[in-house]
């Protein structure tokens, strides 16, 4: 049965267990419905282990529907879907407990007496060693959110989940929150699904984006670009094609050199 947190999850498999050399995720024909309307169409999907997946869509495409089954949060009784035993949720609201010291929070379930301890390796990890005893209400937005990666890490999960998790924060702390995830995922290499809106921020973090339309994966792009990935005549062409997915035309060249030097989505004049 899952074990849930309010942010994170450690969970044994509620549905089929990761095959030893399988993917970390796998979906065959899943479908979702809510009454009459139908969410997710006979989707197909694998992760493989260590992979770094975004996942962009028009609001109501489905994006949230299928974090929430990966996690475990909806049933998916009767259906192909496997996952890893240890998954992790990263969301848009850090949801730290205003009446538990930081690490507290981040300790918030894990078992034995050695809680404190990995509570403050994973603190020390996103560079907030020195907030151990404080309390979130003193945190920035930033620290917050680095709070709510640890406490997602601390579970060592095969799987993290990322709900949009930096659309909260300014566009300069999204840059080096944007760093601080590869340096985590590099250190630990979870297979990891970043759900986001943001176009350049998917290319500049994944190894692959998929867009999700209608129910459907609509759009699969495999991201060769090194890292750290700088504005480019090739990343312009990838942004215009997931644009193009995603139903928008691009922006005018200039404008477009703005966003890319900009991961975030901002232009600046």
């Amino acid at each position: 049965m899952a074990q849930a947190t309010i942010h994170s999850l450690n969970t044994a498999p509620t549905e089929s267990a990761q095959p030893a050399c399988g993917p970390a995720v796998r979906l065959r024909n899943f479908s979702r419905q809510f009454g009459d309307t139908t969410v997710l169409r006979k989707l197909d999907l694998d992760i493989a282990p260590g992979e770094f997946v975004a996942l962009l869509g028009r609001s109501g495409s489905g994006k949230t529907t299928l974090l929430r089954t990966l996690a475990g949060l909806d049933p998916a009784e009767s259906q192909d879907v496997v996952t890893p035993g240890r998954r992790a949720v990263v969301f848009q609201d850090p949801r730290l407990l205003p009446w538990k010291p930081v690490w507290r929070n981040v300790a918030l379930g894990l078992p034995g007496g050695d809680a404190r301890d990995r509570a403050r390796a994973a603190l020390i990890e996103v560079g907030l060693g020195h907030r151990l005893d404080v309390w979130p209400a003193t945190l920035s937005g930033g620290e917050a959110q680095r709070a709510a990666l640890a406490r997602a890490l601390v579970r060592e999960p095969e799987l993290l989940l990322l709900d949009e998790p930096f659309a909260a924060v300014d566009a300069l702390t999204r840059i080096r929150m944007h760093d601080l995830v590869l340096s985590l995922w590099r250190a630990h290499r979870p297979a990891v699904l970043l759900v986001t809106h943001d176009v350049d921020e998917a290319i500049t973090l994944a190894d692959r984006v998929l867009v999700l339309d209608e129910g459907r994966i609509a759009g699969d792009e495999r991201i060769r670009l090194a890292r750290p990935r700088q504005a480019s005549a090739e990343f312009q062409s990838i942004r215009q094609r997931l644009l193009g997915r995603l139903g928008l035309e691009p922006p005018a060249p200039a404008q477009a050199a703005e966003l890319i030097a900009f991961p975030g989505g901002e232009a600046v004049s």
